[in-house]
């Protein structure tokens, strides 16, 4: 019979020299994936930028930055400076340096500005003044039209010249270009944060790459769906008559919010694999000053629905302040017809906010936005999708939306912060400059003096002072094609005035 020791014996695989064999056993085993991926990485091979966008291509793609004839700067690429305001630094990165890379649209280029006066330079100014002893670099990478799938492959040249942080401020231009999502299929969000942490390894990525590889030699038409868009931006509105491009198509839509989170997550990925934080900020938009840009009734209306909905709006349009509560009943009798009207639904809005119906109001600007044939500013899915990606990654977001209609007295954006649909004034960049700071205060990134806004702020004054007239006029010229070029009439954005 066993003594109770031995029938309480651990058994022999949990004895120290049976773990400690079995470790082995595993670590051998793994041990090949364990040399490939420091193999892949001493080499530079399976990066995850070298996996393609499964939607869309481009026919080339050049640098933004190359180095200057006497090799010591980068600079914006000649060929890109019909999109991109000049900038650069130093090829050779100083010991204090800290590098930040900003990417985006017009937006980050301070439009209808210059970057003289876009956040990038008061966040410049304002770590100046707070840590005088570091050598702090804001380089504006924003360009015109640019939308997400096009800051990805400048993201990833970025991440090669030493960045120390990257800022995002993207998600405006998304509808801009055409492009086909017919046949890209959706995964589902659990699939995505798999993918994303696999995306660490190197031997995942190549062995993803060469499978994308093989899927096409065995079914060339797989090729077919991605887009292949130019190297340049061709936007509808850079065309006469642009704006007849946009009609309804809800299908298209999702792929385009789709596709903006897969880039969001792409940026990731690319950040984190790189060892270099990210920030997202929230843009904001115009809305309570910014009508849509295309309305159209719904194709489905019948004859006698779209002559009964066409006579209430006209009346509706028609009638004059005073007669807030009549125009507002035919408001609502043109949405009960066609509920995806968006200029009714901004019209309502103007109705509530002069009723003092806040709320409301908002509501209804909101769904003017959303509903508006030719999206020019971010979409409500999009906001959800922005929120989604930062959570689920850790990242930080800076909330510029929020923060717009925190100073907004009715806590609606409109003019009193933005120069048109989506661009802040002055003011407004100083602000996203602020808040920008925090954030990196937060990260542990630059430790403020004490008296460091009364520095920032005689920076900011003796900046704008050197800022001539000639520099505003400019500014309410280019705001002008703007606006023609929203309203389709072909106002090309040309390079802006030096």
């Amino acid at each position: 019979m066993q003594s109770n020791s031995a029938a309480h014996r651990s058994p022999r695989w949990l004895s120290p020299k049976g773990l400690l064999f079995r470790f082995a056993a595993v670590l051998l085993g793994i041990s090949p994936l364990l040399l490939a991926e420091i193999g892949l990485r001493a080499f530079d091979f399976g990066r995850l930028n070298e996996i393609e966008d499964p939607y869309v291509g481009f026919s080339s793609v050049r640098p933004l930055f190359v180095l200057n004839g006497a090799s010591q700067r980068y600079e914006i690429a000649p060929s890109r400076l019909a999109l991109f305001y000049p900038d650069s630094f130093p090829a050779e990165k100083d010991k204090g340096e800290f590098r930040v890379f900003c990417l985006g649209g017009s937006t980050v280029q301070g439009s209808p500005y210059t970057i003289e006066t876009s956040f990038t330079t008061w966040l410049e100014l304002s770590l100046r003044a707070a840590d005088p002893s570091r050598n702090w670099r804001v380089v504006n990478c924003g360009g015109l039209s640019y939308a997400s799938y096009r800051l990805v492959p400048i993201l990833n040249e970025v991440l090669a010249h030493e960045a120390d942080l990257i800022i995002v401020y993207t998600g405006q231009n998304e509808f801009l270009e055409d492009r086909s999502y017919n046949e890209v299929k959706r995964i589902s969000p659990l699939v995505a944060r798999v993918h994303a942490a696999c995306s660490n390894w190197r031997c995942y990525n190549l062995c993803r790459l060469a499978w994308i590889h093989s899927c096409r030699r065995i079914s060339p038409s797989a090729a077919g769906n991605r887009t292949i868009m130019p190297a340049d931006v061709d936007a509808w509105l850079d065309h006469p008559g642009g704006l007849n491009a946009y009609h309804s198509n809800d299908d298209w839509r999702r792929g385009v919010v789709e596709h903006y989170g897969r880039n969001l997550q792409r940026m990731v990925d690319c950040s984190l694999q790189a060892g270099v934080p990210l920030v997202f900020c929230n843009p904001v938009c115009n809305l309570k000053d910014c009508p849509p840009f295309k309305s159209e009734p719904s194709g489905e209306l019948s004859v006698e629905n779209r002559m009964r909905l066409d006579k209430k709006w006209s009346e509706a349009r028609n009638l004059t302040n005073d007669r807030l509560a009549r125009r507002a009943q035919l408001v609502r009798e043109v949405l009960a017809i066609d509920d995806r009207f968006a200029a009714a639904h901004f019209l309502l809005g103007r109705c509530h906010l002069d009723e003092g119906r806040i709320a409301e109001a908002k509501n209804e600007f909101v769904r003017a936005k959303d509903e508006d044939i030719c999206p020019l500013r971010m979409i409500e899915p999009m906001y959800e999708v922005l929120a989604q990606v930062a959570r689920r990654n850790r990242v930080p977001l800076v909330d510029v939306r929020a923060l717009i209609e925190d100073r907004t007295p009715d806590h609606i954006p409109g003019q009193e912060w933005l120069m048109d649909h989506v661009h802040p004034t002055i003011s407004g960049h100083q602000l996203i400059a602020e808040s920008l700071f925090h954030q990196m205060d937060q990260m542990g990134l630059v430790h403020a003096s004490p008296e460091w806004q009364q520095q920032r702020d005689a920076a900011f004054r003796e900046h704008l002072a050197k800022l001539d007239t000639p520099y505003f006029l400019r500014a309410k010229e280019r705001l002008d094609g703007q606006r023609r070029w929203t309203e389709g009439r072909a106002f090309k954005q040309h390079t802006p005035d030096r």
